[in-house]
Formats: structure tokens, C-alpha cells, sequence
């Protein structure tokens, strides 16, 4: 169970029994009530740091309640094979916001103008049903095969328009299916060196439709089918190679494109151990990913324009990294670039007006990640570093968006967490830190208007907690106490909507996606 101030309170039950020599079984619920939470520093402020009229500190559009309810069972069938089913029921309904990846000031400015409700009547339901089979071939093969069914549903009340449209009153309902099935190997076999062969197939079909007052209105679907092999040789005891193969093929059936798409995928990776305390791994993979079906949140396709030359995201992901460590210290680093070819931006201008899905040149993401980490006795001290910047080479038909980063970059991040043990007293308390550099502004996949400004503030978010895991009679108990954004920052997370737009009906919109402000919670948990 767990109590927060900011605001939502969560409870959860979890089970597990051995029901017979070989059949056991596992259960889990967790409730969530949901409140709108208060933003850092208790205002609502518009892009010039004045509090917009008629806010009282606290964000709309986020209240509901949320229910997850799982059971799994599980049956060895021998002592080489094991077999689950399962079967997780998800629901999450609440009075939400029409554009849920926007800020409230964006929300404000639109429902004032056209006279709607800031939030509606919302929805969503998930029940996925999973069947997995594990069995181990003799001393060097062993296979998992994965099948699963998921079910999604969306129903939002949007009468509240009236006002504005009557059209537009509908009862909006949509459906989305995903079934699959996975098969993973592991095979060991020496052929003068040791080998660890990969290999398997992956079949995924995702199917869609959107309705309107029980209308059928549009509806998509894709296929996704993959073999793929990949053998680890251990050439000496400090240095193995692993390449690997894939092939991919995708059948879309959408509203933008009706076409199969294929590739055959490469991968080389190498590791080397220097000795007991140095790592190094290079690594390199093809990419490929087929245009994609539209999020049935958006209407499953319903306007999309019809696009059928687009082609498939290709590239490459290279990575290096080392590692060290020694004596209760470790260290490493990752270094990264993704290149990726034929980037499908789904907001591409239209030579025809308006805009659709188009591939408008090639993305480049370059970064890296660092970490330190000391641990010695009560004290465990762990700093991180991230940055990655990326940037659009764009094709001559699309030369505004040139040089273009895309809209949700993070930019470069620092990490800090502290944590002290009190052995005697069965405590634990932790401090972290994290801080993100601000981003200045520059044409983006979101915002390349002159009227746009779409600037990142940096912040500093500090959350602070101290855990108590009494012996003796109470063994089996834990209680942690813990404050987040301890000194109630105003930011938004630079990976989620920020900045301004203009739109010729609603103005300048300040897309500021608030984060919570200080939220005092408490977590009791009992276990048998």
C-alpha cells in the first residue's frame, strides 16, 4: 500500500501457492486512485511566468482510477518441461484530457475558445491472455516458446462538444488485437571453440478499428513476421564474436500504405576481457521498420492520406563500450550512434495541403551514457551521465525541416543517488538527484515555425526516502517513508511536450506538459 499527498494512493495484493508436487499458482491485483496532482511551486503558469486565470495550482484531465488483476498458472510437466497460462485484466477509467500529450495551458486555451468541457468521459481496457512452454532438449538446447492474445478497447464520451459542434457530439469507441508467437533456442555446442547458437521466429498480426456511435469508421491492420540466428564464438577466453542474421517481412494493410515490406538484417559483435577487472564490446546492427498503423487513440487511421511510395525506416545502430571494475568500484561508459534512413515523420507537409506520413530524410542520434558506482561497506554512491543529440539530414522536398532534432530530445542529463545503510537499525536511507541541462532552441520534428519557441528548461528534481525492515515478530515487514521533488521544482520533463506553438484559430498554446510538485508519500508492505 502506498499513500501520497500528490496525489494518488495505491494498493496492492500479491499470492503465490504450490497447489500440488507440480502445479503452483500466482495472483496479483493492484488498485490505483488517481488524483490531479499539484504542480511544483502551487501555480499554473503561461509561457511568460504569469499564473493563467482560473487555475488553482493543480493540473486537470489526470483523475481516474486504475484496476490490474493477474493470475498465472504453472505446471511442470516433467522435470525437463514447464508450462504457464495466464491471464491479466487491465482497466483505467476517469474524467481524462482530449489531448492528453499537452499541457493544461494548451487544454485551457482550446476548451475556452470553442466553449467544450476541459476533460471527458474516458475508457481504456486491456486483457491479455498468455501461453508459455519451456522445455530443455538433453545438456545443450533448451526453447521457450511464448503465445499471447491482447485486446484493447477505448471509449470516450465526447457529447461535451454539442456546444461547439453539434457533429461532433459522438460516443468514440475503438479496438485493438495483437496476437503473436515467439520461439527462442539456446543451443550449445563445441566445434574446436565453444559456440552458443540463438535462434527463433517471431509472428506478430495487430488489427485495429474505430467506431462512431457504433459506426465503423476505419480500421487497419499489419503483420510482422522474423527468423533469425545468431552464433556467440568464444575464440579464446578473453575474446568472443557474435554475428547474427535476420530476416524480416511485414505485410501493412492502412490507410496510408497497402504493400509487403522485407529486409535481411546483419549484426557483428565482439567483447574482449583485458583481465578480471577490463571489458570491452563493439557492436553494430542493421535496422528495419515497416511504416506503421496509427494509435486507435488517434482514429486507427480515420484522415489519414494515402501515401503509398512511403518507404521503410532503415539503418544502423553502432555502440562501443567499456567497463571497469575493482575492489567495490565500477565504472564504464557506452558510446552510441543510430542512424536511421527514410525517418517517417507523421506530420510531413503535404504537396498537396496539409500534412501526412512521409520519409523526410535521414536521422542521426549520437550520444552516450557514463556511470560511476562505489560500494563499500553501509555506503552505496552512484553517478550517471547521459547525452544524446540528434539531427535531421533532410531530402531537397522537405528542406524546412533540415538540420532538425527531434521533438522529444532529452538532451544531456545528470544522475546522483546516495544511499546509506544503519545495519543495527534495519534502515536504509536514499537521496537522489537528478538533473537535466537546458536545451536551447532550434528547428524540431514538431516546430519549425518562426512563431514557434521551443526552448527546454533545465531543472533539478531531489527525492529523498528512508526504508525500515524490522526483525523478530514484525520479520517480513517493510515501511518506507519518502519525500519526491523535495524542494516543489516547476518543470516539465523535456522528453514530453514543452515550448509554445501558434495555431490560426487558437493563438499562441504554451504545450508545457507540468510535472508533480512535492509529494509526501508512505509504502507498507507485509509479506508471509
Amino acid at each position: 500500500m502506498t499513500l501520497s499527498d500528490n496525489a494518488s494512493n495505491n494498493y496492492a495484493v500479491s499470492a503465490y501457492g504450490q497447489l500440488t508436487d507440480t502445479v503452483d499458482i500466482l495472483g496479483y491485483y493492484n488498485f490505483v486512485d488517481r488524483k490531479n496532482y499539484e504542480v511544483g511551486g502551487g501555480k499554473i503558469l503561461a509561457a511568460d511566468r504569469s499564473v493563467i486565470p482560473g487555475t488553482d495550482g493543480k493540473v486537470r484531465g489526470l483523475a481516474g482510477e486504475l484496476t490490474d488483476g493477474l493470475i498465472k498458472l504453472g505446471w511442470n510437466l516433467t522435470d525437463n518441461q514447464r508450462i504457464k497460462i495466464g491471464y491479466e485484466a487491465y482497466a483505467d477509467e476517469g474524467k481524462y484530457s482530449y489531448r492528453p500529450d499537452m499541457g493544461l495551458a494548451t487544454d485551457i486555451a482550446i476548451a475556452n475558445s470553442l466553449k467544450v468541457p476541459l476533460v471527458f468521459p474516458t475508457k481504456f481496457t486491456r486483457d491479455t491472455l498468455t501461453l508459455n512452454y519451456d522445455v530443455t532438449l538433453g545438456a545443450h538446447t533448451n526453447i521457450r516458446a511464448a503465445a499471447f492474445r491482447n485486446e484493447s478497447t477505448l471509449w470516450r464520451d465526447e457529447n461535451g462538444l454539442a456546444t461547439w459542434n453539434a457533429a461532433a457530439a459522438t460516443i468514440n469507441e475503438g479496438e485493438a488485437k495483437n496476437t503473436g508467437l515467439n520461439i527462442l533456442a539456446d543451443s550449445t555446442v563445441t566445434l574446436g571453440v565453444p559456440h552458443t547458437v540463438t535462434y527463433g521466429v517471431d509472428h506478430v498480426e495487430y488489427k485495429t478499428g474505430y467506431s462512431v456511435d457504433e459506426q465503423f469508421l476505419s480500421g487497419e491492420t499489419s503483420t510482422q513476421a522474423a527468423v533469425f540466428i545468431q552464433d556467440r564464438i568464444e575464440l579464446t577466453d578473453a575474446l568472443a564474436i557474435t554475428p547474427g542474421v535476420r530476416y524480416d517481412t511485414a505485410n501493412v494493410e492502412t490507410a496510408v500504405v497497402d504493400d509487403n515490406f522485407t529486409d535481411t538484417l546483419w549484426a557483428l559483435a565482439g567483447e574482449y576481457q583485458f583481465d578480471d577487472y577490463l571489458l570491452l564490446r563493439l557492436s553494430t546492427t542493421q535496422l528495419f521498420r515497416a511504416p506503421e498503423i496509427s494509435e486507435v487513440f488517434t482514429g486507427a487511421g480515420l484522415g489519414d492520406t494515402r501515401n503509398q511510395n512511403i518507404n521503410p525506416e532503415t539503418g544502423n545502430n553502432s555502440e562501443f563500450a567499456l567497463a571497469y571494475e575493482i575492489s567495490g568500484l565500477s565504472t564504464g561508459i557506452t558510446v552510441f550512434r543510430t542512424q536511421i534512413d527514410d525517418y517517417i515523420y507523421d506530420y510531413a507537409s503535404n504537396p498537396a495541403g496539409g500534412s501526412w506520413k512521409d520519409n523526410v530524410g535521414d536521422l542521426c542520434i549520437d550520444g552516450y551514457e557514463a556511470y560511476a558506482e562505489w560500494d563499500q561497506g553501509d555506503w552505496r554512491i552512484l553517478a550517471t551521465y547521459a547525452s544524446a543529440e540528434s539531427e535531421l539530414d533532410a531530402f531537397a522536398n522537405y528542406s524546412a525541416l533540415d538540420g532538425a532534432r527531434i521533438d522529444r530530445e532529452q538532451g544531456d542529463s545528470i544522475g546522483l543517488n546516495f544511499r546509506y545503510a544503519i545495519a543495527p537499525a534495519n534502515i536504509t536511507v536514499q537521496l537522489e538527484i537528478l538533473g537535466v541541462k537546458r536545451l536551447g532552441a532550434s528547428v524540431d520534428l514538431d516546430s519549425t515555425s518562426d512563431d514557434t519557441d521551443n526552448r527546454k528548461d533545465g531543472y533539478l528534481v531531489h527525492n529523498i526516502s528512508g526504508r525500515w525492515t524490522p526483525e523478530g515478530s514484525l520479520n517480513g515487514l517493510s515501511i518506507t517513508l519518502g519525500v519526491d521533488n523535495l524542494f516543489d521544482e516547476f518543470y516539465a520533463s523535456q522528453s514530453s511536450r514543452t515550448g509554445t506553438s501558434f495555431h490560426p484559430r487558437f493563438g499562441q498554446l504554451y504545450l508545457h506538459d507540468y510535472e508533480p510538485g512535492r509529494n509526501f508519500k508512505a509504502t507498507v508492505a507485509y509479506q508471509f
